[in-house]
C-alpha cells in the first residue's frame, strides 16, 4: 500500500513540475548596502525562485526540455525600513533555434524603479483578479511578458493572452503608490507603455516580425542559410510601417535590447545586398544602435 501510496505521489508531482513554464534563475546581489545583516536577500531570492518556477502562468503543459529560460537579477540599492527596499530588475529570456546549438535572446529589459516591500519568510502568491504587492504584480507582469514574447516567436501572435494579463495586472496597480503603472509618469517606457504598446494593433507588425525572424530564419537557417536570412531580412523590413507611425515606440526599442546584437552577427555573414539593405533599415528604425550596426558592412 505505502508502494502504491508513493507511486501516485511521484505521478503527481511530476505533473506539477512538468506544467510550469519557467526555468527561471534568480539573483540578488546588494553591493551598496553595508552591514553584515543581508540573509534576508538570500530569502528573497529563494522566495523569488519559488514563485517563478511553480507558479502556473498558463493553461499548457510543458515538458522540462520545453520550459522558458529566462533570468532575473536584482540589485537591491536602498534599504529604506526593515521590510521597504529600492531596487532596480533587469529580466533576460531565450528560446532554442530549430537543429542548432544556439538560444537566440527574446527579452532583455531593465527596470530601475523597483521600490518593494518584503518579510523575510513570506510567501508569494498571485492572484490575477487581486491588488497585488508591487513585488508580487513586477514578477507577474515580467513573467507574462517572457512567456508572451517566446510564445510570439513560434506561432503568430500566440503571446496575446499573456500580453493581456500584464495589462490587467497594470489596471490593477493604478492607485499603487510605486511607480512605473500609469500613462502621465515622466518614464515613457514604463511598464504602461511597454504593455500599451504591445497590446495595441498598431504595433502588431512588430509582434508579427517575432514570429517571421525567428520561425521563418533562425529556425531554419540550418537547413536552408539563404532562406533564413532573407526572412529575417525581411522581417526587419516589416518594421518600418511602426516607424513611420510611432518613431518612438517602448516597445520597437524593447525588441532592439534584446536583437540589436544577434541582428550584428546574423547580418555579418549575409550576402552584399541584403546586407547593405538591412543595415540601412535598422539605422533608420533604431539610430542609437548605428554605431553597433556599422560592424554589419565591415
Amino acid at each position: 500500500m505505502y508502494k502504491l501510496i508513493a507511486f501516485v505521489s511521484i505521478l503527481l508531482f511530476s505533473d506539477i513540475v512538468v506544467a510550469q513554464e519557467l526555468n527561471c534563475s534568480v539573483t540578488v546581489i546588494s553591493p551598496r548596502i553595508s552591514g553584515s545583516d543581508k540573509k534576508i536577500f538570500t530569502t528573497l531570492q529563494q522566495s523569488i525562485f519559488e514563485f517563478m518556477n511553480t507558479t502556473k502562468w498558463t493553461n499548457d503543459k510543458f515538458k522540462p526540455e520545453e520550459k522558458i529560460e529566462c533570468s532575473i537579477q536584482i540589485e537591491v540599492t536602498e534599504r529604506v525600513s526593515t521590510d521597504e527596499f529600492k531596487a532596480n530588475i533587469q529580466i533576460t529570456s531565450r528560446r532554442p533555434v530549430y537543429k542548432a546549438d544556439y538560444y537566440s535572446p527574446i527579452l532583455n529589459v531593465k527596470d530601475n524603479n523597483f521600490d518593494f516591500r518584503y518579510v523575510e519568510f513570506q510567501t508569494l502568491e498571485f492572484d490575477i483578479n487581486g491588488r497585488p504587492t508591487n513585488l508580487i504584480a513586477m514578477l507577474a507582469y515580467y513573467a507574462y511578458l517572457a512567456i508572451g514574447m517566446d510564445y510570439d516567436s513560434f506561432s503568430p501572435l500566440a503571446g496575446g493572452p499573456y500580453f493581456q494579463k500584464m495589462q490587467t495586472i497594470v489596471a490593477n496597480m493604478q492607485n499603487a503608490s510605486e511607480s512605473g503603472w500609469r500613462s502621465f509618469e515622466t518614464n515613457q517606457r514604463n511598464r504602461y507603455w511597454i504593455s500599451e504598446n504591445i497590446n495595441n494593433p498598431v504595433y502588431r507588425p512588430i509582434r508579427n516580425m517575432y514570429y517571421t525572424y525567428h520561425r521563418k530564419g533562425l529556425d531554419v537557417m540550418q537547413e536552408n542559410l539563404n532562406d533564413g536570412l532573407i526572412q529575417i531580412s525581411e522581417s526587419i523590413e516589416t518594421l518600418k510601417k511602426v516607424h513611420v507611425l510611432k518613431p518612438i515606440s517602448p516597445f520597437m526599442q524593447l525588441v532592439f535590447d534584446a536583437k540589436a546584437d544577434e541582428l550584428v552577427n546574423i547580418l555579418s555573414g549575409a550576402p552584399g545586398d541584403l546586407k547593405s539593405q538591412a543595415k540601412l533599415t535598422l539605422d533608420e528604425i533604431n539610430p542609437s544602435n548605428s554605431g553597433k550596426y556599422d560592424r554589419i558592412a565591415q
